[in-house]
Formats: structure tokens, sequence, C-alpha cells
């Protein structure tokens, strides 16, 4: 009879049976320790993305002053006092002097001028949580005495205004002069018209008319000029002060001028 072949089984790896050794004992746990090692040593693919990806931190912005364009009849003093510039003309020359020139009483028509001083917007930000932070009555008293120095600095377009802008120009500049003695004299030379020339007598006969509301003649203006003032001699205040200067200087002071000068 034909031999029997012999059937043997084949050998269960040691892993397998490793597993049902542990299967017959209990609760099967076995798990690959490698790939167990290499899944926790791999970053997380979202964290390294999230790291490359933040954003570095914005360098501080500044905010910059107003930009003012110059006009005709401006100057230093007028434009400093319009925007209620802390330090007057003279802050507002010091920062715009590269652009001014070494002579701060003359400016062009259509020259920019930098109105406040730049600042960091991060200070700017510290600034309007404090102001916002103030007690009501210190706020209301700020805004009272904001509301008074405005006033103070406002002139009319007249010739009270004129004379009083005059007089406040005159004060930094320790010119003599009363409001009394100037308006005299203004009547007396002009009528009170800004843009009136004399062209019939001496000065007029040798090419420089006297001009303006205090009848001053280029050479006198241009010698005598204020600084902060407009260089234009039909400009009222300009004219103003500027005769004044010349007559401090030759009389003592405008007040004892009464008559031709």
């Amino acid at each position: 009879m034909p031999a029997k072949g012999k059937h043997r089984r084949a050998k269960k790896s040691a892993l397998i049976r490793a597993i049902v050794a542990a299967s017959t004992g209990g609760a099967a746990l076995a798990l690959p320790l490698t790939a167990a090692t290499t899944a926790q040593a791999a970053p997380a693919p979202q964290q390294v993305n999230a790291e490359k990806k933040a954003p570095a931190a914005d360098a501080p912005e500044e905010q910059a002053g107003e930009v003012y364009t110059v006009v005709p009849g401006d100057s230093l003093y007028r434009i400093a006092e319009a925007h209620s510039l802390e330090g007057g003309w003279q802050q507002l020359y010091q920062d715009n002097r590269e652009a001014v020139g070494e002579n701060p009483a003359l400016i062009h028509p259509g020259l920019e001028l930098t109105v406040g001083a730049p600042v960091e917007a991060g200070e700017a930000e510290r600034s309007a949580v404090e102001d916002s932070a103030e007690a009501p009555a210190e706020a209301a008293e700020a805004q009272q005495t904001s509301s008074t120095t405005e006033a103070a600095t406002t002139y009319s377009n007249d010739l009270d205004g004129w004379i009083r802008e005059a007089l406040a120009v005159m004060a930094e500049h320790n010119i003599p002069g009363t409001y009394e003695g100037i308006h005299r004299n203004i009547i007396r030379e002009s009528g009170g018209n800004p843009s009136i020339v004399n062209d019939w007598d001496i000065n007029a006969q040798r090419g420089t008319p006297s001009k303006g509301l205090l009848q001053v003649i280029d050479p006198t203006f241009q010698a005598y000029h204020v600084p902060g003032t407009s260089m234009d001699p039909f400009d009222p205040v300009a004219n103003i002060t500027a005769a004044c200067n010349y007559a401090a200087d030759r009389y003592g002071s405008i007040d004892n001028v009464n008559g031709p000068y």
C-alpha cells in the first residue's frame, strides 16, 4: 500500500506564538514597539507649520505731523497760531529748519511744512489712553483752558485784529508800543488801508514808495522786519511790527511818533 505521507504542521512564527500564548492567559496586548516609538518621535506636522507661519511682530509705526502748504501772506507765526502749536513759531521753525533755511522770515508760497513733530504710534496710543482716563473735573478744566487759549489767540481780520496780533508779536520781541499809539499813526498814514501805496512823495520819486498801513518803504521793511512775520510789506501784521521796530530804534517807541517819520 502506498506509503502514507506525513503532514507536518507549519511552524508558527515566534510572534504568533507569543500572541497565542498571551491570549490564553488573558487579554491580548500586542503592539509593535518599533512603530510606536517612531510615531512618538516624529513632530506633529500642524505644530511645525504653525511655527513656520508665525508672523514677526510689526515694528512700531510713526504718526507724522500734519503737512501744511504755505500760501501768499503766510508767516511762521501765523501758521503756528492757527494750529495752536505748542512752542509757537520758534518750534515750527525748528521742526522745518532744513526746508525753510537760515532765514525764518523768508517762506515761499508752495513750501510744505510739517506742523507738529512726528510721534510713535505706541506713544500716541498711550497718550490717548491716559487722556481718556482723566477725571471728569480735570477734563472739563483742560477743555475750558484750551477754549480760553484759543479765544485769546484768535484775531479778527480787520484793523483791530491786526493791531492786537501785532502787539502780541511785538511783546515776544520786546518791541515797545501801545494800541493807541499804533492806531493813531495808522489812521494818519493810511486811513487803515493795508494796500495803499504813496506814489507821489520823495520816496516814490526815488523808486521806493511807502506801502501799507504805516507807510513803510521796502529798505526799511527789510531792515526792521520781525522774524516770524510775512516778508510781504502789504501784510498788515508784518507792516505794523516792522514799522514799530523801526520807530523804537529811531524814536524810542511808535507812541512817540506824531507825524511823518
